[in-house]
């Protein structure tokens, strides 16, 4: 069986070694590679975000308030509170006439460092917005005030809007979406559980959307085309998903979510990957998707190499002395 280990390198030790779930295949159903996992159950998180926001473009919420590009890909995003990011969901706050309280995603603190110490100094506090579902959220409710819904509970599983996701869920992965498989994300938004395979006919069939062969075509094209133009507001400066798009020059869609989960679609050559770091240790994904990259091809050379220089995979101390490295094996 195929197996994929990440292994940490202190001096000439290994220190960590992490195991990856895999599975990749291309649009046409043929298997590329895979660790033997596709019957497993995982939760998405965040990677899941663009096919949430269906129903809010298919509204045509977006057009209600004259959103911007940006603000389309903050839609789908896990922002990390960087000033552009803060700029534009307050924008669209400003917008929809909403109060910060409206949305259920709760406060935390910027995820990017810098953007963090320039809060603090500023002697201001983090409020709703700077949650890095934000977005997801925001959207949700805009998508409630077009279609007349209650806003009060739309993060609800039984809400009308909790609903229409579902459906498009189902739609994607074929299959129906069960109670069983339902918790609760981190933002307080419902979550499911797919199997990993479903996850991979749901990336074939947003591919196929995107080029007119699947429902909801003009939707994706909108979500997925603002996010290309826009990287780093699917993310961030420093997030593996924005810089994939980058380095791809907007020919990769992909995202992250919590728990070490990676989704990726190639828009050209038509193939999809499905990551999971089996103990959601998250610093180990950008090492597994260039040795991934190199070995399918994924990348060209010129981008492997500026995917090299984007994370070298050499680890430093703060004192900015190197002590070892991250290593991926794929066997």
């Amino acid at each position: 069986m195929s197996k994929i280990i990440t292994q940490i390198f202190r001096g000439n030790l290994i220190e960590s070694s992490h195991n990856i779930k895999c599975y990749i295949g291309s649009v046409d159903n043929e298997k590329i590679f895979s660790t033997g996992n596709e019957n497993d159950f995982i939760y998405p998180r965040s990677s899941i975000k663009i096919f949430q926001a269906i129903p809010f473009t298919y509204s045509n919420a977006h057009k209600l308030y004259n959103l911007n590009k940006k603000q389309i890909a903050l839609s789908c995003s896990s922002h990390c509170g960087e000033t552009f990011h803060i700029r534009e969901l307050e924008k669209w706050l400003k917008k929809t006439k909403l109060k910060a309280s409206d949305l259920k995603c709760g406060i935390h603190n910027p995820l990017h460092n810098k953007s963090l110490e320039k809060l603090f100094l500023s002697g201001k506090k983090p409020y709703q917005i700077y949650n890095n579902c934000a977005g997801k959220h925001l959207a949700m409710l805009s998508n409630c005030i077009k279609r007349n819904y209650s806003i009060k509970n739309y993060v609800d599983f039984d809400h009308p809007h909790q609903k229409n996701i579902r459906d498009v869920f189902s739609k994607f992965t074929e299959n129906k979406i069960h109670r069983k498989n339902y918790g609760i994300d981190g933002c307080s938004a419902p979550q499911y559980g797919f199997k990993i395979k479903e996850l991979g006919k749901a990336l074939s069939n947003l591919f196929k959307s995107y080029n007119g062969n699947f429902d909801f075509t003009a939707n994706t094209k909108v979500l997925i085309n603002s996010i290309l133009e826009n990287p780093l507001f699917i993310g961030g400066t420093n997030n593996l998903d924005s810089n994939l798009i980058k380095i791809s020059n907007k020919k990769i869609f992909c995202k992250g979510g919590a728990e070490g989960v990676f989704l990726f679609l190639h828009l050209k050559k038509g193939f999809f990957g499905v990551l999971k770091v089996v103990d959601g240790n998250e610093r180990v994904l950008p090492s597994v998707l260039y040795y991934l990259s190199k070995k399918f091809k994924i990348l060209n050379k010129k981008e492997l190499d500026k995917f090299y220089l984007w994370d070298s995979f050499n680890l430093y101390n703060h004192a900015k002395v190197k002590i070892g490295n991250i290593k991926t094996i794929i066997e």
